[in-house]
């Protein structure tokens, strides 16, 4: 059995860089999209807090929740900036849950399973997405409107399911911070 605490420990070779503006949009609606596969979803990133031995930085549900409000796409949104810590923290709590949803990214992904079936699941995903992101986000923002207009297996959410297959498994933290730490849209 290993450590997960002593593999979740930030590196210090890693530059502690800032998320801007774009970034945190990403990274929420990364986080969101993970509650759209998982019913569990918010409960499941809690427990992930716990293995990764996060306590201290989102020491319960509402802590968490306001390290996500910084996305100035929601409904609720709090100024400033996340520390450094506070976007590490995330982006190893959205690995896990990468890792822990792999079967049904690649089930969305896959060219080999039935058409049918694979535009059955992108429904459902895109149905659950619409409904979290109608009951959090900002809907007057031009983003999220195009974002609802879009299709359910459209590049908009072919994006984030794809995104969240590459932060799963070896490596993935590191694919996901150069994602978020892009300036290219």
């Amino acid at each position: 059995m290993t450590d997960v605490t002593a593999e979740a420990a930030p590196d210090p070779s890693i530059p502690e860089a800032v998320l801007g503006r774009r970034a945190l949009e990403r990274l929420d609606l990364l986080l969101l999209t993970v509650e759209s596969l998982d019913l569990n979803g918010g409960e499941a990133m809690l427990w992930a807090t716990r293995q990764l031995g996060f306590e201290t930085i989102f020491p319960n549900r509402v802590e968490l929740w306001k390290r996500r409000c910084h996305n100035p796409l929601r409904r609720s949104t709090r100024r400033g900036q996340l520390s450094a810590v506070e976007t590490e923290a995330l982006i190893r709590i959205l690995c896990v849950m990468a890792d822990r949803l792999y079967p049904k990214l690649h089930q969305l992904l896959s060219s080999k399973e039935p058409k049918e079936l694979t535009h059955q699941r992108w429904q459902l995903v895109h149905q659950r997405l619409r409904d979290l992101i109608e009951e959090r986000m900002n809907l007057r923002r031009g983003a999220i409107q195009r974002f609802l207009g879009s299709e359910p297996e459209g590049p908009l959410q072919r994006q984030l399911v794809f995104t969240l297959a590459l932060a799963a498994g070896p490596g993935g933290v590191d694919r996901l911070r150069a994602s978020l730490l892009d300036p290219t849209p």
